[in-house]
């Protein structure tokens, strides 16, 4: 289970990033961005975040939000853009499998709410 050590890693990030800052004591929430094909999955990355929170003073309290990204292509025959995992990667409107991924593999810190 990657999850575990990408938890710890986006603790860290944020940890680093936060550093200078004199009047943070705490976090509040944090923000991801998770891509439906990526190949984190949201549910393992969710049960892992108290384990990383309990080991950071500033993590105390957080809250984990968890944006899903849905997987968008566009079709290099047709154009068309279209929701790959509810086509199966298929193309709707001319069946072709050959396409450009626009979105869906992500992983993000989107946002990071302190108090």
């Amino acid at each position: 289970m990657h999850e575990l050590g990408l938890v710890f890693q986006m603790a860290k990030v944020v940890e680093e990033s936060l550093a200078g800052e004199e009047d943070i004591t705490a976090i509040d929430t944090v923000v991801v961005e998770i891509g439906e094909i990526s190949s984190v999955v949201p549910h393992y990355f969710e049960s892992c975040f108290p384990a990383a929170a309990s080991r950071c003073p500033l993590f105390e309290g957080a809250r984990l939000v968890i944006e899903k990204i849905p997987a968008v292509a566009r079709c290099k025959g047709c154009g068309t853009v279209f929701p790959v995992v509810e086509h199966e990667g298929y193309c709707p409107d001319c069946g072709s499998f050959d396409k450009d991924l626009l979105s869906g593999r992500e992983f993000n810190i989107k946002e990071v709410v302190v108090r």
